[in-house]
């Protein structure tokens, strides 16, 4: 009997070590909870900001295209595994290597984005699970990503937080350190959750702060709480097909 007390703090030890989920597992169960391995061979199209978009990924190739009308006529960008190309009126156009990458990187931050939590798992990602939190009564791990420089892009020095709910996994807020242009942080609050063809999408709240450069990502959850984030936009992704609803 004497051992008693002893075993029960041993039990009681291992059963909250087994609870304890390493940053990688709940990157894993948030990408699982909003589709999982579907987004590796699904087609995908949607309009964001009166642009139309699309999606295609199978067996590790992909293509993402953006398609709209400006002055020029008929433009059409496509990013697949072999580079970036621009098309108007169906002519392939000559870009500097520069205005290229920057188009790039636009086409494909729109369907990074639309399509979070999946791309997470990237190679060049780094995750770390940084603690946990409550929002509106809510309990949420928190988890920096950061960026390895080889495959990372342009803007790899980016930092992002990502709150993970503790219930379902699902990501209902997300937020970003950019160092581009003049900088600045943004942090967006998920609604409008649905699924389409086993797909969740979400819209955003979008929000800043100022000054922004000694604040720490961990810290807007609470500052986001007492109103100290000023709401800049409202980012909607519209017309979402996926597969087999795209023909019909």
């Amino acid at each position: 009997m004497k051992y008693l007390p002893i075993l029960l703090i041993f039990l009681i030890s291992c059963k909250q070590e087994t609870k304890t989920l390493s940053a990688q597992q709940i990157i894993d169960k948030a990408i699982e909870n909003a589709g999982g391995s579907k987004f590796e061979n699904a087609d995908i199209q949607f309009t964001f900001r009166n642009v139309t978009y699309t999606n295609q990924r199978k067996n590790g190739l992909f293509e993402f295209t953006r398609s709209f009308t400006d002055s020029l006529g008929e433009v059409k960008d496509v990013l697949n595994n072999s580079g970036f190309e621009r098309f108007i009126n169906s002519e392939k156009i000559v870009l500097a290597d520069s205005t290229a990458e920057k188009y790039s990187n636009s086409l494909n931050s729109v369907h990074y984005f639309v399509q979070l939590p999946y791309g997470l798992n990237d190679a060049a990602v780094q995750k770390e699970l940084v603690g946990e939190t409550k929002i509106k009564g809510k309990e949420y791990y928190m988890t920096k990503v950061t960026f390895s420089q080889d495959g990372g892009g342009t803007d790899h020095d980016d930092v992002y937080m990502y709150w993970i709910n503790k219930e379902d996994f699902h990501i209902d807020y997300f937020a970003y350190k950019f160092y581009t242009g003049e900088g600045g942080i943004r942090f967006r609050e998920a609604y409008n959750p649905r699924q389409i063809e086993g797909l969740r999408f979400v819209d955003y709240k979008n929000y800043k702060i100022e000054p922004w450069e000694s604040v720490d990502l961990k810290d807007l959850g609470e500052r986001f709480e007492s109103g100290k984030l000023e709401l800049l936009s409202d980012i909607k992704t519209e017309n979402i097909l996926v597969d087999g609803s795209i023909n019909n």
